[in-house]
């Protein structure tokens, strides 16, 4: 029997993590593993309600601050009621974001809080992926197509171009820190062949 993995999809805003984490699933339950695909913020009722209240509205409607305690609420719900019971149940868990978002969206970018996220993590959630995908892209590639979606939820997008680069230095960053645990996969392809680098890894 197959051990349960905890996998996740990382990356800047438009740069294809959520097309590709539901492909991946998809490859995985072809071989015959049983596969919950989650998101963040979001995953479980609770979370999302708190995904409207960080996504949406003004750029600077939260501080920075705010926005870790929020997405850290968001995320211990989510560990709670989806990704916890999963992997207990057997079940693999590929999740579109985790506490890596955290890291560079709050924690580096927003005022050097990276220690903040750092505790709050360990306090609250105390749990890292077996496994994350790191997508590199081009931000003003990225940016355009995450604003051509209209979601509603472009208030990270809505920071602009300069704010996306420092996103991608801060991914960057932590796919070198942490190289036992990601992979960086370059993002300026066509879907299927992404796709096809990361499902060496199902």
């Amino acid at each position: 029997m197959t051990k349960p993995r905890f996998i996740t999809f990382e990356g800047i805003d438009g740069s294809g993590k959520s097309t590709q984490s539901r492909l991946f699933a998809d490859a995985l339950r072809a071989q015959g593993t049983d596969v919950v695909l989650t998101r963040e913020p979001g995953g479980s009722p609770g979370a999302e309600e708190i995904r409207q209240l960080v996504l949406t509205g003004d750029p600077d409607r939260w501080s920075a601050e705010t926005e870790i305690l929020l997405f850290t609420a968001s995320r211990r719900d989510h560990l709670e009621k989806t990704i916890s019971p999963a992997l207990e149940a057997g079940k693999t868990v590929v999740s579109d974001r985790f506490a890596d978002s955290t890291r560079v969206y709050q924690g580096a970018t927003r005022g050097d809080l990276r220690g903040m996220v750092d505790r709050l993590h360990e306090l609250m959630i105390g749990r890292e992926p077996d496994l994350t995908f790191i997508i590199d892209m081009d931000p003003a590639t990225a940016l355009q197509r995450g604003l051509a979606r209209k979601s509603g939820e472009d208030r990270f997008e809505d920071f602009g171009l300069p704010f996306q680069e420092t996103l991608r230095h801060g991914f960057l960053a932590l796919a070198h820190a942490q190289p036992d645990r990601c992979v960086l996969i370059d993002g300026n392809r066509t879907p299927d062949q992404i796709a096809s680098e990361i499902a060496a890894y199902a």
